[in-house]
């Protein structure tokens, strides 16, 4: 590899990064954080500070996730300048054998600041927030089921790359082979930024592997993505609109799997919301859990109502077919996958159901901010 770089090659992969990184720092207003920084220090160090413990928790809070922006930059502009000095050395000592070393920590930074950048696009208060994806098998029977398994691995292994937590709450099995709905808390920084791109309807075409004629087959499935929205955002629930029933959990696993009703299911009569879980190990975890996730679902709803230009309605989806996708999975008779709104397409289609998707979701806060502004 030594051979088949040249002095110029990083010097102009060092000039791109500079700037990119000057771009970023002025997107973060990297000298307004940090003075902002050291304000909320000081704050934090004065006596008087836990007088009001509540108060003092959301300063805390606000501290660290503006300390963990103002260090990730200036951790990458640290780095860019130790390459810069580690390049002109070389350059002096004729030593080419460097800089395939200091290329591969480069394109290391480059990575990371494309994920910088894209979480700095992400401004809604909610994007940082954990989240909750929903997957429902559209009309179709086994077909269908077997598409919404398909997706649930192709996020679980996505969450699995971004070091993210995957936990099921609730699962409702296909009759015949996969699932005909399933819920699940993604737990990780920007968590329902990177998923919010999601939302809406996935068409999959492909050779049918139920159908013995080998007949080519398409196949809808809807995900639905909810922010894990923070507990200091009050949702008044009341207790005489509930309905909660209890069930025997299903799985594999756990001495009380099927004989004691763990399980709980909550209705709220008002919105018609239904919210089940079932992963805990005792009935008073599986309520807590159901509970957060009927409050997550009741913020959204009112969002939705407040929002001029809104992406989704819960009461107005659109069936989960033909007219309504906003991606498209081709297999067969090539192999294509496509987001239709975006115009972004791979031919990777292995890789994507792998949970490589982050080109999309980039793809898509560009192509929302762009049509945002119109």
């Amino acid at each position: 590899m030594a051979g088949t770089l040249e002095l110029k090659d990083v010097a102009n992969k060092l000039d791109y990064l500079e700037s990119a990184f000057t771009d970023a720092a002025r997107l973060f207003d990297l000298e307004k954080k940090k003075a902002q920084l050291k304000e909320k220090e000081a704050v934090s160090g004065s006596g008087d500070f836990w007088n009001d413990a509540q108060k003092a928790q959301v300063h805390l809070k606000e501290l660290n996730d503006l300390k963990k922006g103002v260090d990730l930059l200036d951790g990458v502009g640290r780095e860019i300048e130790d390459f810069k000095v580690h390049f002109e050395l070389a350059k002096d000592a004729g030593d080419m054998s460097e800089l395939p070393v200091i290329m591969e920590g480069l394109a290391a930074i480059e990575k990371r600041l494309s994920v910088m950048d894209f979480e700095l696009k992400l401004a809604d208060p909610n994007d940082k927030l954990d989240a909750i994806i929903s997957i429902h098998a559209g009309a179709g029977g086994t077909e269908a089921c077997d598409w919404a398994q398909m997706l649930l691995r192709m996020y679980t292994r996505w969450a699995e790359k971004k070091g993210f937590n995957f936990a099921i709450t609730d699962m409702l099995a296909g009759e015949e082979a996969g699932v005909r709905s399933v819920t699940a808390f993604v737990r990780g920084r920007y968590a329902f930024g990177y998923l919010k791109s999601e939302i809406g309807v996935h068409r999959l075409v492909r050779i049918s592997p139920f159908d013995a004629n080998k007949r080519r087959h398409t196949s809808f499935a809807s995900i639905d993505v909810l922010a894990d929205i923070d507990d200091e955002i009050e949702i008044v629930i009341e207790d005489k609109d509930l309905s909660v029933d209890t069930f025997r959990s299903g799985g594999a696993g756990g001495q009380n799997v099927n004989k004691v009703e763990t399980a709980v299911r909550i209705t709220h009569a008002p919105s018609g919301v239904v919210v089940a879980c079932q992963i805990e190990r005792s009935q008073h975890q599986n309520r807590e859990t159901a509970m957060k996730m009927l409050k997550a679902r009741l913020y959204e709803i009112e969002m939705d109502k407040k929002r001029s230009e809104m992406e989704r309605h819960y009461d107005a989806k659109g069936d989960i077919g033909w007219g309504h996708q906003i991606r498209s999975y081709v297999f067969m008779p090539y192999q294509l996958v496509k987001d239709l709104r975006t115009e972004h397409e791979t031919s990777q289609i292995d890789s994507v159901m792998d949970g490589d998707l982050d080109p999309f979701m980039h793809s898509y806060l560009t192509w929302f901010a762009q049509n945002k502004k119109k």
